[in-house]
């Protein structure tokens, strides 16, 4: 069991090296982008790159989800071939029939999404499906055939190419948000075509076969609409704060999700992860045991993340924004917990991939929609972008308790309660009233929280929430991320 949180660490790392590369790069990037895109601008750029992800969902009708689910239940290597390039092929066709509609209607799209006429950065936009659509199903096969190596080569070039591209188009050639959308989606383009011609060349291919197709849609369609209502949540508040209240408030919004970039680096790195580690264990009884175990790892590190975001967002925000993005602190901590819940449903998503019951996560998407569009009309009037932070939390904690009702009985899983709630009692405990009792600002403020926040580790493990054995499990699967990138 060890083994497995091992190499679950290990593989999350790997899979998010690039994007520890990038927040690194942030300490340099975010600064100069603040300073050279306006909040509008800000706000209708990120507004794209969002919509970009939600389009994917959709364009790989789930095929992305049943790829993964069943390549390690496929007989033998040329069975896995013909899955990867069912996959390949029919994401390939979509995507591109997507990309000429996109362009031929970018100018009353753009109308649609932002508002207001701009055919050239809606064009880049589309762009960018087809981009970023291809390239997910691309790293989805290296990370199934646990190439580590290869992902962590492709991802890494990646977000050098986009760091020196979006730098190049924003600051020297002052392109504003267009430069902000290609300089993302240009490099990827590149990275794409590399992997094509040598990693992952012998999957490519044109769906044969209607059976197989068939199969991987019946897996994956029903999550297109519960995957697409669960991302609607990252569009909504945006959408709703671009309109409602101003292209400033969503460009302060959209600051304070990047700077949230610790949290989300863990749950995309779980996210990636997870799924091939818990589907590849073949005994049920092995994988009810390590599902709880993992989820109480999950939490114990999220919950100090979080606590460090209320603790010390406000000195992250000073040392990575321009001094007009400072109020994006205000709504940093409730992002974090956010996205830290999205994590927790990811755990419930997989335990109905392997039950095979995803229709079920449906319902529970479409009661979170419903909630956060309730909450953002009620809050963000008086609370601004506070009210949509709130809005989404409250949302995911309606759908994790809908999703946990609907598979409990299909895949018991034996969650440790008697550990989950002592973590996160005591982390929340120090972070709201250190938050509460403790100085905003000065050398004295940060010490002071600094302290509260290192303190939290001890805490659990002296209240026996977290084990010392989990530590030492957890520290080698960080040891063993050299070793295990070189992995074929």
């Amino acid at each position: 069991m060890d083994g497995a949180l091992k190499r679950l660490a290990a593989s999350g790392l790997a899979y998010q090296a690039a994007s520890l590369l990038a927040a690194l790069l942030a300490l340099f990037t975010l600064p100069l982008y603040t300073r050279f895109l306006s909040e509008a601008d800000f706000g209708y750029a990120e507004t794209i790159l969002t919509l970009v992800i939600l389009a994917s969902i959709l364009l790989r009708f789930g095929l992305g989800e049943a790829f993964v689910r069943y390549w390690h239940s496929a007989d033998g290597p040329e069975a896995r071939r013909r899955l990867a390039r069912t996959t390949t092929g029919f994401v390939l066709v979509s995507t591109t029939v997507a990309l000429v509609a996109g362009i031929l209607l970018a100018g009353p799209l753009s109308e649609l999404v932002l508002g207001t006429r701009n055919p050239t950065l809606m064009a880049f936009g589309v762009i960018g499906i087809w981009t970023f659509t291809n390239l997910e199903v691309a790293y989805a096969i290296l990370r199934v055939d646990e190439r580590r190596r290869a992902y962590l080569v492709a991802s890494s070039v990646n977000v050098v190419l986009t760091v020196t591209l979006t730098v190049t188009l924003v600051v020297f050639l002052d392109e504003g948000a267009r430069g902000y959308v290609l300089g993302n989606y240009a490099a990827s383009g590149l990275v794409l075509l590399g992997l094509w011609a040598f990693a992952v060349r012998e999957h490519l291919g044109l769906p044969r076969g209607g059976a197989a197709l068939a199969g991987l849609l019946r897996f994956g369609a029903p999550t297109i609409p519960a995957d697409a209502a669960v991302f609607l949540l990252n569009v909504i508040d945006r959408a709703w704060l671009l309109r409602a209240e101003s292209p400033d408030a969503a460009g302060l919004y959209s600051v304070a999700i990047k700077l949230a970039t610790a949290v989300i680096i863990l749950v995309r790195g779980f996210q990636l992860a997870w799924p091939p580690l818990a589907y590849s264990i073949g005994s049920d009884r092995e994988a009810q045991v390590l599902y709880a175990r993992v989820t109480t790892a999950f939490i114990a590190v999220s919950a100090l993340m979080v606590a460090g975001f209320a603790l010390l967002g406000r000195w992250v925000v000073r040392l990575l924004a321009a001094p007009d993005f400072f109020g994006a602190h205000t709504a940093l901590p409730w992002l974090a917990l956010g996205w830290a819940l999205y994590g927790l449903y990811l755990v419930l998503v997989t335990i109905a991939g392997r039950a095979e019951v995803t229709i079920r996560t449906l319902p529970s998407a479409a009661l979170g929609v419903v909630v956060n569009v309730v909450l953002l009309v009620l809050l963000v009037g008086p609370l601004g972008i506070v009210g949509a932070a709130l809005a989404l939390c409250a949302s995911y904690v309606a759908m994790l308790a809908l999703l946990f009702a609907l598979t409990r009985r299909a895949f018991r899983v034996p969650f440790q309660w008697r550990r989950l709630v002592p973590i996160v009692a005591i982390s929340a405990a120090l972070a709201v009233g250190g938050d509460l009792l403790l100085p905003t600002e000065g050398f004295a403020g940060f010490l002071s929280r600094l302290a509260v926040l290192l303190a939290i580790p001890p805490l659990l493990v002296a209240a026996r929430a977290v084990r010392p054995d989990e530590l030492r499990a957890l520290a080698a699967g960080v040891r063993g991320l050299r070793g295990g990138a070189a992995a074929p």
